[in-house]
């Protein structure tokens, strides 16, 4: 499985926590208390396990993820590409042809980026409470008002700790993609270099800019 598909699975996940709106008062209440707690955190390490399935296709893929983000700045990784955004640019590091791409940053309102995690609400998305199968955690299904290239998501929060547990999108090809979360660690230390990508490091590195 390509980083793009995991990446892009994923940049779905942080746009619907960015952008979803509970019509179900209960959902509601919930996803704001998760938000403004995350929102309390100068910084967060997530390490994810990551699958991808399609049975009609007999698709079963498994990935390792890790995700740092401060602000507007966040540092991914996964399946031996990395992806670092400092708020302006964003550079995509292919270890295996050992290449950067440099993007700007794509400064709007619905911007598909992790550093939208657990911040900010508004009506694109329909939500309510459902049963979960996991007694520990709250269930929150997420339905887009519009059409998208996924028809749901469900969310799985803690009930004790208020974080985001795991998270499950369906999309319309038949794949499902489910994020577990691993490691939730808040408040590490992080410094600038940590969100920016210094080709002195990589001896050898091709330089893609397009921007």
């Amino acid at each position: 499985m390509k980083l793009r598909t995991i990446l892009g699975s994923l940049f779905i996940f942080t746009a619907i926590i960015a952008f979803s709106q509970a019509k179900d008062t209960k959902a509601s209440a919930l996803l704001e208390e998760v938000s403004k707690k995350a929102k309390s955190f100068k910084s967060i390490k997530v390490d994810l396990s990551y699958s991808m399935v399609n049975t009609k296709a007999n698709i079963n893929e498994e990935k390792t993820v890790s995700l740092l983000v401060s602000g507007d700045k966040y540092r991914m990784s996964a399946a031996g590409q990395t992806v670092i955004c400092d708020g302006k640019t964003i550079w995509t590091y292919i270890k295996e042809s050992n290449e950067v791409q440099v993007n700007a940053l794509e400064n709007k309102d619905d911007a598909l980026t992790p550093s939208k995690l657990l911040t900010s609400y508004n009506s694109n998305y329909k939500s309510k409470i459902i049963k979960s199968a996991d007694p520990s955690a709250e269930a929150v299904e997420l339905i887009p008002n519009t059409s998208k290239n996924f028809t749901k998501a469900i969310l799985g929060i803690d009930k004790t700790k208020k974080q985001i547990k795991s998270f499950t999108l369906y999309d319309k090809s038949g794949n499902t993609f489910t994020y577990k979360v691993k490691t939730y660690l808040t408040d590490t230390p992080v410094t600038d270099a940590d969100f920016t990508f210094d080709a002195k490091k990589f001896p050898g590195v091709e330089v893609i800019d397009m921007r």
